[in-house]
């Protein structure tokens, strides 16, 4: 009989606890959302105005970037890699959008927050200017006095199918 109640007594609280369970979402927190935007809103300006140390301030001290041309650790590294990227070209147009679920806390303290999201922007070079996108992910650090800053970014770069290559006709065959 107890073993009965017990049994009751344990569904009734599974079943008043799983309706709370399916209501949570993963719903970013708003204002953390405003300042992980306000942060890459920041990277984009930087990037606009083709100006290394202001991207690279975008970063934390001991921030990673790894992009298609490599891997970048530490915020004089970054700085570095971006003035011989604007030797070469010039950036405009940049876009960065943060997906509609980002971003999301990491660990219990709240000081730091994982994102994603895509980018575009045009690029002038010697040869013309040309868009390029591509997607990103992006863990944000709270840096005290300082808001958030950036601590690890990687980014891949889109682009259209390669043309499909047809195999030559072998001599002999018809």
């Amino acid at each position: 009989m107890k073993t009965r109640l017990l049994l009751a007594l344990a569904g009734l609280a599974i079943g008043f606890a799983l309706p709370t369970y399916a209501q949570q979402t993963n719903t970013p927190n708003p204002k953390l959302r405003e300042l992980f935007i306000s942060t890459f809103q920041t990277l984009a300006g930087a990037l606009n105005k083709n100006d290394a140390a202001a991207v690279a301030g975008c970063f934390t001290q001991d921030a990673f970037l790894l992009t298609r041309y490599g891997r970048f650790s530490g915020r004089q590294a970054i700085e570095r890699y971006y003035a011989e990227v604007f030797k070469e070209v010039q950036s405009s147009n940049n876009l960065i959008s943060i997906d509609e679920d980002s971003p999301h806390t990491l660990g219990m303290a709240g000081d730091e927050l994982l994102g994603t999201g895509t980018w575009s922007q045009t690029v002038k070079g010697q040869h013309g200017s040309t868009q390029v996108k591509g997607s990103w992910s992006a863990i944000a650090e709270f840096v005290k006095g300082d808001d958030w800053k950036i601590r690890m970014l990687t980014t891949n770069t889109t682009s259209a199918p390669a043309p499909i290559a047809l195999p030559a006709p072998r001599s002999g065959s018809q």
